[in-house]
């Protein structure tokens, strides 16, 4: 029995590709007296350390600073993060994840319709939704203070004014260099006992590589192997088989007794539930 298809495998492969940005106009509302002003930095976004980091949101208040805007911190372990790459922004950390093409105009972050999966959960997660989706939908002024740790502010006018601050975590593009090589992996529910001359007892992922042509339909089916690497960003549980889009990097330097590719989580394409 399927437990989720988070998204349909044609979606997945056309996500390679990059995609046209559409171009979007600047809110034409007129500012209020308490709209927060912009910044000089605002119009000088640096697009590199804005496409190198997953922007993960550790505060947002009214404009004015009086007041949390609790809406925006569904679950105290998961933060809402904001993601741009190929003119696309992505937003997930509540209930559904939501993207939508956009550009930065003298300032001005233009997001155009967000498309989201349609996923049911449980209220604070589908309030976030709704939060974070109205204030990008809002035409916030954009700012970005580079250092050893950035931080993107967004500014959002009207009379719901509020200040979102996002610091940013490099992504495995910027760790590692390069844009890495999509690979699909399908993960078998349960694990194995494989040999590791550091770690007694270890147990591997059984995973097998998988290819698709341009229609989604299945061309090449590997075989199953031992993988005693992780895969930066994904948790397996025990009885559930995903298929999951990595992206395959090659680590300089290599660290010792350590393999040199590494793999990281891109999406989860696939999840199902294995009876025993």
């Amino acid at each position: 029995m399927t437990r989720a298809l988070l998204l349909m495998l044609p979606l997945a492969l056309a996500a390679c590709t990059h995609p046209t940005p559409e171009s979007s106009s600047p809110s034409t509302a007129q500012a209020s007296a308490t709209t927060p002003t912009r910044s000089a930095s605002a119009t000088n976004i640096d697009a590199t350390v804005l496409v190198g980091h997953h922007w993960q949101l550790t505060d947002a208040v009214t404009a004015r600073g009086e007041q949390r805007v609790e809406a925006l911190f569904p679950s105290p372990g998961k933060a809402l993060q904001l993601d741009f790459a190929d003119g696309r922004l992505s937003a997930s950390g509540g209930c559904n994840g939501m993207s939508g093409t956009y550009t930065i105009e003298k300032g001005t972050l233009n997001v155009g319709t967000l498309a989201q999966t349609q996923m049911a959960c449980e209220p604070k997660l589908m309030q976030a939704d709704q939060a974070i989706s109205t204030a990008l939908s809002a035409a916030p002024d954009i700012s970005i203070e580079n250092g050893s740790t950035p931080t993107l502010t967004l500014r959002t006018a009207g009379g719901d004014s509020q200040v979102l601050t996002f610091t940013g975590k490099p992504t495995a593009q910027t760790r590692y260099g390069g844009t890495g090589e999509t690979i699909f992996l399908e993960v078998a529910a349960e694990t194995k006992p494989c040999n590791h001359p550091l770690i007694p007892d270890k147990r591997c992922l059984q995973v097998r590589e998988l290819q698709y042509d341009a229609q989604g339909l299945k061309t090449t089916t590997g075989e199953w192997r031992n993988f005693y690497e992780s895969i930066e960003g994904y948790s397996h549980e025990s009885g559930i088989r995903n298929v999951l889009r990595t992206k395959r990097f090659k680590r300089n330097p290599v660290p010792a007794d350590a393999s040199s590719e590494v793999y990281v989580l891109d999406m989860v394409v696939e999840s199902e539930v294995v009876q025993p």
